[in-house]
């Protein structure tokens, strides 16, 4: 066995991690007690894309800095010395993280959106978007979500505060959503994915739009799939949901049915309510086909105080339950926002990875990034999570499998003590370790 990499970030900054091989013989009664184990023949899902979001507000703030400072944060995401960033989400017209709201149509009488203009999307993100295509060398995949149709299809007539698509609009709307894919496409912006409908189940004060599971459905099968179909883009990867966990599985039971599964490619969801791992479970066993995808999480401000450490720890936490349940994918929200956690048209600000000081000119890397990597850095495309265990409920801990055969072990301790560990690799050498305090940990085993 060979332990090519060991990584460990602690807020203590303490020396990197010493292991030490030990033979099975030797794990008597005390190193028995601290025993974490990794099972290779076990193997549950693959782990795919490690996404960020590419909002107005993260493309505007890029767009602030020098051309040499936006060149380190995008290198810092997507280049080949980055974390390892694969894939992008975006959003259909405005969004709460975008300085105004607006539409690329919204004159009622233009039902043929002879009109239609993506001028907005032009300023910022679609710049920004090239720039990543660039500083990767790839035309990686965007995931395109919708906040809300054009005021005028919505019985509020409003962008805010949700209201309900109007039935009338539907073939409309289809129509529009296509027209935006096909545009960003003739750009040469590689859309491959979409969810129906960003956080469909709550009226926000911002751009948003409510759609029962019924509703989404009827959409879905009646109006979108048709259109994509005319338009030969019914091989574009389709979410469903794509709102918080905890009614993620009722979501799903009522949307999908036998004539529409081969149509979903999975289930988009968010953090904001809780951990909710079983329904991911729960999701995984029932449906094993469909890719469970994380699209959004971020640090509200409205909610949590600026403790470096909790967010870094949320992010871990977040990442390792949810592989363990049976997510695929994770896609974290801004890539980018400025020091007061905008630009937010309604305020709603919140925390990023990379925060920008618009006085001092000073990009700062928050502990977030740095904990992220520890997953998108070492785990590659096609991984396959395994089976693991670990002996004490301070250590959370993620196995995987790389495609080339090499394991990564990453595991969080967010208690104030370090812990001594034995991991066991069946087919593989055991080691023992120290865990630090408030750390997390990545091992690379070959």
């Amino acid at each position: 066995m060979e332990i090519s990499k060991i990584r460990t970030t602690c807020i203590n900054d303490k020396k990197d991690t010493v292991v030490s091989k030990i033979d099975e013989a030797d794990i008597g009664k005390d190193a028995e007690m601290k025993v974490l184990n990794i099972f290779p023949d076990v193997k549950y899902q693959n782990a795919n894309y490690f996404a960020g979001a590419v909002t107005d507000a993260a493309a505007e703030t890029l767009c602030e800095m020098s051309e040499k400072d936006r060149e380190e944060v995008l290198q810092a995401y997507f280049g080949k010395d980055g974390i390892g960033y694969n894939a992008i989400r975006t959003h259909i017209d405005s969004c709460d993280f975008s300085s105004e709201q607006y539409e690329a149509s919204s004159d009622p009488e233009d039902i043929d959106l002879e009109n239609f203009s993506i001028e907005y999307d032009l300023r910022y993100r679609i710049p920004i978007i090239k720039q990543i295509y660039e500083i990767s060398g790839k035309d990686i995949p965007v995931l395109l979500s919708p906040w809300s149709p054009p005021a005028f299809t919505k019985s509020n007539a409003e962008r805010s505060h949700g209201g309900v698509l109007i039935k009338k609009y539907y073939g409309y709307w289809a129509k529009y959503i296509v027209r935006y894919i096909l545009e960003y496409k003739k750009l040469g912006i590689n859309v491959k994915a979409l969810t129906i409908q960003n956080e469909p189940n709550v009226a926000q004060t911002w751009d948003s739009c409510l759609f029962s599971a019924e509703e989404e459905k009827d959409f879905l099968d009646n109006y979108l799939y048709p259109e994509l179909e005319k338009n030969d883009l019914q091989d574009l990867y389709i979410y469903i949901w794509d709102h918080n966990k905890e009614r993620a599985l009722e979501r799903a039971e009522i949307t999908i049915d036998e004539q529409n599964i081969d149509k979903i490619e999975g289930l988009a969801f968010h953090w904001y309510t809780g951990d909710h791992f079983d329904v991911l479970r729960i999701l995984k066993e029932k449906y094993p086909e469909l890719q469970l995808t994380l699209s959004e999480f971020c640090v509200e401000y409205s909610r949590f105080d600026d403790d470096q450490l909790q967010h870094a720890n949320m992010y871990a936490h977040e990442l390792i339950g949810n592989y363990n349940a049976g997510m695929n994918n994770f896609i974290d929200w801004n890539i980018c926002l400025n020091d007061e956690g905008g630009p937010n048209h309604v305020e709603n600000f919140c925390s990023a990875p990379v925060m920008y000081d618009r006085q001092s000119k000073k990009i700062n890397y928050n502990l977030t990034f740095d904990y992220i990597s520890h997953f998108s850095k070492y785990i590659e495309s096609g991984a396959t999570v395994l089976g693991s265990s670990s002996y004490s409920k301070d250590l959370e801990q993620l196995a995987l499998m790389n495609p080339n055969g090499e394991i990564i072990l990453i595991v969080l301790n967010q208690a104030d003590n370090d812990h001594d560990i034995v991991v066991r690799v069946k087919g593989y050498e055991n080691f023992s370790t120290i865990i630090e305090c408030n750390s997390i940990t990545t091992f690379v085993i070959k």
